[in-house]
């Protein structure tokens, strides 16, 4: 069987590859039903670059699956969700605090409520990425929580196994669940 990453590196060349990689990661279940960006070896490398950490370092695990979130992985879904290189430590904290037992990810995945995890950016990392903590901040129009948010829930999804339907029960579903991230109001 085909993994993602080959099959991503052997279709980038072709004209309609962007397409098509959508339609196979729709039919694969490795988006939220949006359409995602492809995760290329160079845009990956470059990713783990900027994270300043090594491919293989383990961010956290994941529930229910309990699958390690490396930086490579987290990349990926990062790259997915749109995301630019710089948000990759916001992404990264937020897999480190998901996998916190207390946190009871597990729960959240696969409870019949209406659950969703959202992400507060907190410090300095807020203004340096273009975070937005006012007006509109839960709405459309800022890149850095729109896409945050929405790589939090690709990786709860590819890494974690939260699978709308199989593991993910929730009876209607909570739009949160595309994107929920906004930053602190500091000041």
């Amino acid at each position: 069987m085909t993994t993602q990453r080959q099959w991503i590196e052997v279709r980038a060349t072709d004209e309609t590859f962007v397409e098509e990689f959508n339609r196979v990661a729709y039919e694969s279940g490795w988006t939220d039903g949006l359409p995602v960006i492809p995760p290329t070896e160079a845009k990956l490398k470059a990713f783990v670059a900027a994270s300043g950490r090594p491919a293989d370092e383990v961010a956290g695990e994941i529930a229910p699956r309990m699958v390690a979130a490396t930086i490579e992985k987290v990349a990926a879904n990062a790259i997915m969700a749109g995301c630019l290189p710089e948000y990759l430590p916001v992404l990264l904290a937020a897999c480190a605090a998901l996998s916190e037992p207390e946190f009871n990810l597990d729960g959240i995945q696969s409870t019949t409520n209406p659950a969703g995890v959202a992400v507060i950016g907190n410090g300095p990392v807020r203004r340096e990425i273009g975070m937005n903590w006012g007006r509109n901040c839960l709405g459309p129009g800022n890149k850095a929580n729109a896409t945050i948010g929405r790589a939090v829930r690709l990786v709860l999804l590819n890494i974690g196994g939260g699978v709308p339907d199989t593991v993910d029960k929730a009876v209607h579903g909570y739009p949160g669940k595309y994107t929920f991230c906004f930053a602190e109001n500091e000041e």
